[in-house]
């Protein structure tokens, strides 16, 4: 799937496109940047003592590439099999994946802030659903891939021992703003920059509180490099997306002189383009977490 038509060649609209896809009978979503093809299903290889959330393994035009069940993600358990069901082969943290879904029906193009974020009442810091998509009279739930990853591969998420490989670093006291929807990911960031010593980060699940946050800031007639130094930021995000925080804060006279580093799992050569038309200072592929660190002290200290 390509870059074909407006939403997706624009940068900093607050808008996505969703694949929406079907297991056991609940309609999900996934950001069609994430989705390189939908194909029919073929024949798996199981691997023996793999985390059960693998069915196994396919090989895709030369690549060898694990497929994920997603009844056994969502816990419906395995059921009967339909001439419907697709595989969605996907690509974000630098890698290939295939998800396994019952069926995939349509796309659809949505605002991020037509997104809600899940009620406190279901989230925790393992939930997989990160949004909720409200039409007509129905719902889609968006949900968060990159911990499904990170449940069948740790390694693949952000360590703490590679910025401790960075040598002993003294603390400082500049201050932080960090955009990022994941309570998971948003605490993983919170250790990991607390080792780097950068203790002093104020954290929003998304660029919409985070830019609220910034604004307030310049209301009393101080630089905001006084309160802030540097901005980080995820790309999907409910209410607004870091793109579009990215272009609001770079349009902003008080605001545009802060820098601000793009952290996501969607950062590619194929969509750097993106964060470059909004401006942004840098763009580091989650999970490289001692590129970031490096990215903050060459911009801030």
């Amino acid at each position: 799937m390509t870059e074909q038509n407006g939403i997706l060649l624009e940068s900093g609209t607050n808008e996505l496109e969703i694949v929406e896809f079907e297991v056991n009978g609940s309609k999900y979503g996934i950001n069609v940047i994430k989705v390189k093809e939908i194909i029919q299903p073929v024949p798996v290889i199981p691997i023996p003592h793999s985390h059960h959330y693998i069915k196994g393994i396919i090989q895709l035009r030369g690549e060898v590439l694990p497929v994920i069940d997603m009844r056994q993600v969502l816990g419906s358990g395995t059921g009967e099999t339909n001439s419907q069901e697709k595989y969605i082969v996907s690509e974000f943290n630098q890698q290939k994946v295939v998800f396994h879904v019952d069926n995939v029906s349509m796309i659809h193009r949505v605002s991020w802030d037509q997104i809600e974020k899940p009620s406190d009442m279901y989230q925790s810091n393992h939930t997989k659903v990160i949004g909720v998509i409200k039409r007509n009279d129905d719902m889609l739930l968006l949900l968060d891939f990159e911990s499904i990853i990170l449940e069948i591969n740790p390694e693949t998420g952000i360590n703490v021992g590679m910025v401790r490989k960075l040598g002993a670093r003294d603390r400082s006291e500049k201050k932080l703003v960090v955009a990022e929807d994941s309570p998971l990911l948003r605490q993983l960031l919170s250790d990991t920059l607390r080792e780097a010593g950068y203790d002093h980060a104020e954290f929003f699940e998304n660029g919409q509180d985070a830019l609220h946050y910034l604004e307030s800031l310049t209301s009393n007639q101080t630089k905001i490099e006084d309160h802030v130094q540097l901005v980080i930021t995820d790309i999907e995000m409910p209410q607004m997306d870091g793109h579009h925080l990215t272009k609001r804060i770079k349009e902003h006279q008080d605001l545009k002189k802060l820098p601000v580093v793009i952290f996501s799992s969607l950062i590619t050569d194929d969509l750097k383009h993106k964060g470059n038309r909004v401006g942004a200072d840098d763009q580091i592929s989650k999970p490289e977490i001692n590129q970031l660190i490096h990215s903050i002290d060459r911009l801030i200290l």
